[in-house]
């Protein structure tokens, strides 16, 4: 599994945060995923490809992450 991924808190681009709770693998692929919580509304448990949560965006012309680590949770 990744070792330099952090488990805490993030700021998706759109604004919410949500917290990192572990990288997990798919049971058939073996594709990590990330396992997060979001910190608003229900607080309902996501999944990920951790590929694509690490990845950028392009906002106005500007490449900005999809999530940016915020600090511990």
């Amino acid at each position: 599994m990744n070792s330099s991924f952090r488990v805490g808190r993030y700021r998706h681009y759109k604004g919410p945060e949500y917290v990192v709770l572990g990288v997990a693998r798919h049971s058939e692929t073996e594709e990590e995923l990330v396992v997060y919580r979001q910190d608003y509304g229900e607080r309902g448990l996501w999944v990920r490809p951790l590929k694509m949560f690490q990845e950028t965006v392009t906002i106005d012309a500007q490449e900005i992450p999809r999530f940016a680590y915020v600090g511990e949770a």
